[in-house]
């Protein structure tokens, strides 16, 4: 019913250190020491992004709040990275830096001693994927969003605290002392409103053999199957190469329009295959019109669009929201 809608938005903003939610911690994130009495309002790294102004959602509004010098994750091309995904940096190797302290470090479980609906799935079958993007700049204030280009994807995302990443073998060195990179992901419908998730941080390619640059990029498009939609696979019309993030549901700076319920993902759906995405050294075209088709059709994503309602995404889902079981881990 929503009448009940005030209430619930009410007691939800009664609790803003739930620990439900996710953030990719590591020391050469930017935000690393955000705690909630940082901002005016909650803006803690697993704080979930909606509706919100470019200057907040992008970087996280963390771009004032960089790493230490010095400070970065490692790409070895070619290998891969683990990445500590969680509801709480208590429960990751950074929990000394928590203010909590330790909360359950040495669990695999994102959200240790919570159920899954607190990362928003309602099982392993049900996580959508999430990627990991990088930009060629030193430092965050220079990256735009059409710098960065997804090189990294695990479909298996969320549903492990300890996430490997793949990275191309042919990932080339940064032109400076580090590149700018970014973690994303956008969860199923199934389990909470919907949210995007952004943490951005320094990073630094390792062993790297090749000179060859990442290729001009295109936006994803809708060729995988989505059974909650309807969608039916259509592979002539994924994206192939380099591929942007997706910026959605944001107040401002969208690249993605698809509607509340058809939920764009790092997967299948958007043409995001699992692991290291080794195409990216071309310029992208769309798959059924091939190379040099980068313009053809620049902002058709699917063939058949689907009119869907989008409703105000602060609106609860009362048939998928889950209010229950918030905890209230440390930061």
């Amino acid at each position: 019913m929503l009448s009940n809608v005030p209430v619930l938005l009410s007691l939800a903003a009664l609790a803003p250190l739930a620990s439900a939610h996710i953030a990719f911690w590591h020391k050469a994130m930017y935000g690393f020491n955000v705690t909630a009495q940082t901002f005016s309002y909650d803006n803690r790294p697993q704080t979930p992004l909606i509706e919100l102004p470019f200057n907040q959602w992008w970087f996280h509004g963390f771009l004032d709040y960089p790493p230490n010098a010095g400070d970065f994750v490692e790409l070895p091309a070619g290998g891969s990275i683990n990445a500590e995904l969680s509801c709480d940096k208590g429960a990751t190797v950074w929990y000394n830096s928590s203010q909590g302290g330790n909360a359950g470090y040495g669990s695999n479980w994102p959200c240790p001693g919570q159920p899954s609906s607190q990362f928003h799935t309602t099982g392993q079958d049900n996580v959508k994927g999430c990627a990991l993007a990088i930009a060629d700049k030193t430092d965050g204030k220079d990256v735009q969003p059409n710098d960065f280009t997804i090189f990294s994807v695990n479909q298996t995302c969320v549903w492990n605290l300890n996430t490997e990443f793949q990275v191309p073998a042919e990932m080339p060195a940064c032109a400076g002392e580090n590149c700018v990179c970014a973690w994303f992901w956008i969860h199923s419908d199934d389990s909470g409103a919907e949210q995007m998730y952004m943490n951005s941080f320094n990073c630094k390619v390792t062993g790297a053999t090749s000179t060859t640059p990442i290729g001009q990029q295109m936006l994803p498009r809708q060729c995988g199957d989505d059974s909650s939609t309807g969608l039916v696979a259509n592979p002539g019309n994924c994206t192939i190469g380099p591929k942007y993030p997706m910026y959605w549901l944001q107040s401002e700076g969208n690249n993605m329009f698809e509607g509340y319920y058809d939920v764009p993902t790092y997967n299948d759906k958007m043409g995001f295959h699992d692991g290291a995405q080794n195409d990216i050294f071309q310029n992208a075209y769309i798959s059924s019109l091939g190379p040099g088709s980068a313009t053809a059709t620049p902002n058709a994503r699917r063939e058949v669009p689907v009119a869907a309602p989008t409703p105000n995404a602060r609106v609860v889902k009362k048939h998928k929201r889950t209010m229950a079981h918030a905890g209230h881990g440390s930061f």
